[in-house]
């Protein structure tokens, strides 16, 4: 099993249109093939902060999400509305 985190930070006056546009990503990616879990959490520090935390079965589940239509949608959708780059990270399940 494969993990995901992708953290952003989203401009202020964006927030209402990354949380539609997100909804949208959770639901269709959590009917993926070899997706395990796929939520979006917020931060209770920051309110313009937010994680994604997805777990997916192997690398080609990932693969396959990355390349589908919604996900496509959703980074050309979503680029203008953060307020920096995101921080993605990979883990690999040990326990």
């Amino acid at each position: 099993m494969l993990l995901i985190t992708a953290r952003c930070n989203v401009k202020p006056e964006s927030v209402d249109d990354f949380l539609d546009l997100a909804q949208s990503m959770v639901q269709k990616s959590r009917n993926e093939g070899g997706n395990i879990s796929y939520d979006l959490y917020a931060d209770l520090n920051d309110s313009n902060g937010f994680t994604f935390v997805e777990a997916w079965a192997d690398q080609k589940a990932i693969d396959l999400h990355n390349a589908s239509e919604h996900f496509k949608h959703f980074v050309d959708s979503t680029g203008p509305l953060f307020a920096g780059p995101l921080d993605i990270n990979l883990y690999r399940k040990m326990t």
